[in-house]
């Protein structure tokens, strides 16, 4: 690989970090500033819905012409509504009437309710809303409320968070996918096995081999070999850890490409090993009688 080509690759896995880490924190921003809108955002919405809680409550109660009274934020995620006029109500359509409305909003479904009665400002009757009826507490349900003034309060107890939460799930899948994306990427950029062909060179314990170049490069450290030199070096790194007969090695260099001369072969040989010595996990070994044989150790 040439100094360009390592200089684009590193670019290129920078570019592909930075874009992540641009997305997650993106995404990461989304969620706390939504959070924020959400907060804002609750207020009309919520005042709109707990305007129909008490129309139904008045209707329930047949009265279709008394006044309710404008909707007053008590606190942060915290409601009342009033009414002009008494009236009486059982638990189970309070709670059927504050769901039904609610779901109708798209508010969240984590909420106190707590009806006060005006007299001495002591809750008549409350109940906890938990995202479902199972893990909510409802008591009381069939016990009918007297007649009387009150007012109902509703404070959302966790269902800004929920609300997110439930967007954060949504896009979730995307941004993991990124991520695992981004991890086989660099995963797919490991250091290259002994032997194995990266791009254009081959890696061989701490040198790399071009044979397209006639070169083998040892850190800042260029070596130039000669035509048969890069042929039988190619030809032992693709039988690494095998014995390569000296009659193989002889006819596929030599094979019309020359004169062959008898010590040719152990000449070339031991230029390279010489080379080669700089690393000690690289092993050029004559197999006596037989041939030679690349080893790299681990």
């Amino acid at each position: 690989m040439t100094v360009y080509g390592v200089f684009t690759s590193i670019m290129s896995r920078r570019k592909i970090y930075s874009f992540s880490a641009s997305i997650i924190i993106v995404f990461l921003t989304w969620i706390v500033s939504a959070n924020t809108n959400k907060k804002d955002d609750l207020t009309p919405v919520t005042k709109i819905a707990l305007r129909e809680v008490g129309n139904q409550i008045l209707l329930y109660n047949q009265d279709s012409t008394s006044l309710i009274l404008p909707i007053v934020k008590l606190e942060e995620s915290k409601y009342e509504l009033s009414f002009q006029n008494e009236f009486s109500l059982k638990p189970d359509i309070l709670v059927a009437i504050v769901e039904k409305s609610f779901q109708a909003a798209a508010l969240p479904d984590f909420y106190l309710v707590e009806l006060i009665q005006s007299s001495d400002q002591q809750v008549a009757y409350s109940y906890e809303m938990k995202g479902d009826r199972e893990s909510s507490i409802i008591p009381c349900l069939e016990r009918l409320l007297p007649e009387g003034r009150y007012s109902l309060q509703v404070k959302f107890t966790g269902g800004v968070t929920s609300a997110i939460n439930e967007k954060a799930l949504l896009y979730s899948p995307a941004v993991v996918s990124l991520l695992l994306l981004t991890f086989s990427f660099k995963k797919s950029d490991p250091t290259p096995k002994e032997g194995s062909k990266c791009n254009d060179f081959i890696a061989l314990g701490s040198f790399k081999f071009y044979p397209e170049q006639n070169k083998l490069v040892k850190g800042h450290s260029e070596i130039s070999l000669s035509k048969k030199e890069c042929e039988i070096l190619t030809i032992l790194t693709s039988n690494l850890n095998e014995v390569i007969k000296r009659d193989e090695l002889t006819k596929r260099v030599w094979e019309d490409n020359g004169v062959f001369v008898g010590r040719s072969l152990d000449t070339f040989i031991s230029k390279l090993r010489k080379i080669l010595k700089e690393d000690s996990r690289v092993q050029l070994t004559n197999v006596h009688g037989v041939g030679y044989k690349l080893e790299i150790s681990q």
